[in-house]
């Protein structure tokens, strides 16, 4: 399945789409441990596509593409409708600014781990070997 149509699946959709790709998954790996077929490359769509559809749910969790850009455009439709609206739509944006302030730093973290962890291990000493004497 294509990440565009797992995109316009709703919610129940996509968590009944997930339970059935898992159980081909487990059906496909059993014949393979029994010898029965050899379905090395559906193994592989099927690994993708549960991992898509993972991806998917939770973007929507996080409000990151889905509902995100949905409630900007419907706005200013719904601040002539309610009152309310704009403070709703504040605080969907705020927390769109949040995530894309929070990604940045997160890789930041990881370049410094990365860079750290080479000059750790060339600052460790290296154990003597000894002959027969044990601890």
């Amino acid at each position: 399945m294509e990440l565009a149509k797992i995109r316009n699946l709703s919610d129940e959709e996509l968590k009944h789409q997930e339970k059935t790709s898992a159980e081909q998954l487990f059906r496909i790996r059993f014949q393979v441990a029994m010898g029965q077929s050899d379905g090395v490359k559906k193994l592989r769509q099927l690994r993708k596509e549960i991992a898509q559809i993972k991806t998917v749910t939770r973007e929507r969790e996080l409000s990151i593409h889905g509902e995100n850009k949905e409630v900007k455009q419907a706005t200013p439709a719904a601040e002539a409708e309610t009152p309310g609206a704009k403070e709703a739509a504040a605080e969907v944006e705020a927390k769109a600014e949040k995530v894309e302030q929070a990604a940045p730093a997160a890789e930041t973290k990881t370049r410094k781990t990365k860079k750290a962890a080479p000059a750790a291990a060339a600052k460790k000493p290296k154990k003597e070997k000894t002959k027969g004497a044990r601890k």
